[in-house]
């Protein structure tokens, strides 16, 4: 999506319901895969609409475009009326052929400072007694280090009713909330943000440290919650809201998310395949 001078990944499904009616799902910069009721198809023109999520408007965001062999291209009006442009590919399968040869494990934060990682705007993070701090909302960190299959174990601490996530590749967020005491959700703790809701939810208090497991083998996840498997090789369908990128067949860094409030973290240790 080119919007404003800038460029922004998004991701589109459309698949059939019944024998004629197509619909689908769309996630944009920001969000979650949001429901498309029904995608207009005729002579390779496409065109849908959907409602606002987390936008302050009642008006729908309206995208139309063309298909050009494996190709789409188009323009768009956003819920707030700002028009844009935009073009999309197929996205790789990244299915793999052999199981994966894990190599060592490297420590990706050493407890002393930020090297290795940097944050994507101004830096609010800090380091303090081996613990890795976003102390109010600010921006996102990233490793310097690119990443494509790996096994990841981090540790996390979050105060009451505060949010960060953990994206994987820098494009699939694996959600880190206040969850304990609720049903498991697509936006709740344990979940692959907005496509893969935890089986359950073995959440501890806030204040309590709390850790992930997480497995990454082209799109297939297995996420380990405070010892609990909660999601089996499942497949992430495609990126989420807030992704670095669409560029899905390329490595990507790990992000951890510091934009949506306070949160700590530490022992994270990435296991790459070789």
């Amino acid at each position: 999506m080119h919007i404003k001078g800038k460029d922004l990944p998004s991701w589109l499904e459309v698949l059939h319901s019944g024998l004629r009616t197509l619909v689908g799902r769309y996630v944009g910069a920001g969000g979650s895969a949001r429901p498309i009721s029904k995608v207009n198809f005729a002579d390779n023109k496409m065109s849908f609409s959907i409602p606002p999520q987390w936008e302050n408007t009642d008006n729908n965001m309206s995208i139309e475009g063309t298909l050009q062999g494996d190709s789409l291209s188009g323009t768009g009006v956003a819920s707030d009326g700002t028009g844009f442009t935009w073009d999309a590919h197929r996205a790789p399968l990244l299915k793999r052929t052999a199981k994966p040869v894990w190599g060592a494990p490297v420590t990706l934060f050493n407890g002393k400072d930020l090297k290795g990682w940097h944050a994507l705007g101004e830096n609010q993070w800090v380091v303090a007694s081996g613990i890795l701090r976003s102390p109010h909302s600010g921006a996102n960190l990233v490793t310097d280090q690119m990443f494509s299959d790996f096994k990841l174990h981090i540790e996390f601490r979050y105060p009451k009713e505060s949010n960060s996530g953990v994206y994987l590749r820098g494009r699939y967020e694996v959600q880190v909330e206040d969850s304990k005491g609720k049903e498991p959700e697509v936006g709740l703790l344990g979940a692959v943000y907005g496509f893969i809701a935890p089986s359950s939810m073995p959440a501890k208090d806030a204040g309590e440290w709390q850790s992930y497991d997480i497995t990454l083998v082209g799109r297939m996840v297995t996420v380990v919650l405070n010892g609990v498997t909660v999601i089996c090789n499942r497949e992430i369908p495609g990126i989420t809201g807030g992704a670095i990128n669409s560029d899905e067949g390329q490595p990507g860094p790990l992000l951890i998310q510091g934009d949506h409030g306070p949160i700590d973290y530490r022992n994270i240790i990435i296991t790459p395949a070789k």
